[in-house]
């Protein structure tokens, strides 16, 4: 008797843990989730590019990277950056003319990061903050660097080189 209670203790924890996990992975995400709204910075004196790039109004579609280009040139800040949300890309301006692209789900859990100022990326599930340089991180809880994209300016679009 004891063996088939063990069946089926076993049997009812598989049957829980088949039906358990895909809800718990369908809420995970809502932590996390790249429609959470992110205000921008009251201290930047510059008008914030994000609205006009998440739109996705200068990406020809999701990973394009056609030739029109990921953002104009001029919308990208220098010392700053716009969030291309379809194309989950972060293009920076460190410095003016040096154009940088970065992966733009935050290394820590995902998240889409949501703004780049002061020269750095930042994200808004847990406050990491990354390079707007090189994409290193410059504070946790992420602990590995956004990975680069390479791109280059061509007739005053930045695109996937």
């Amino acid at each position: 008797m004891t063996s088939s209670v063990s069946r089926r203790r076993a049997l009812a924890g598989a049957a829980t843990l088949g039906v358990g996990v895909p809800l718990l992975a369908a809420c995970g995400d809502d932590s996390t989730a790249a429609t959470d709204p992110v205000s921008p910075d009251p201290t930047s004196a510059a008008p914030t590019p994000e609205p006009t790039a998440a739109t996705g109004a200068p990406s020809t579609g999701a990973g394009s990277g056609s030739a029109a280009g990921l953002v104009a040139a001029a919308d990208v800040p220098v010392g700053g950056g716009v969030v291309l949300k379809a194309d989950e890309l972060v293009v920076t301006q460190p410095v003016a003319g040096e154009f940088k692209a970065f992966t733009a789900l935050c290394t820590h859990q995902g998240c889409l990061v949501g703004s780049v100022t002061d020269g750095s990326i930042h994200c808004p599930c847990h406050d990491s903050l990354f390079s707007a340089t090189d994409g290193s991180v410059e504070s946790g809880p992420a602990s590995a660097p956004l990975a680069a994209v390479a791109v280059t300016v061509v007739e005053g679009q930045v695109a996937r080189a």
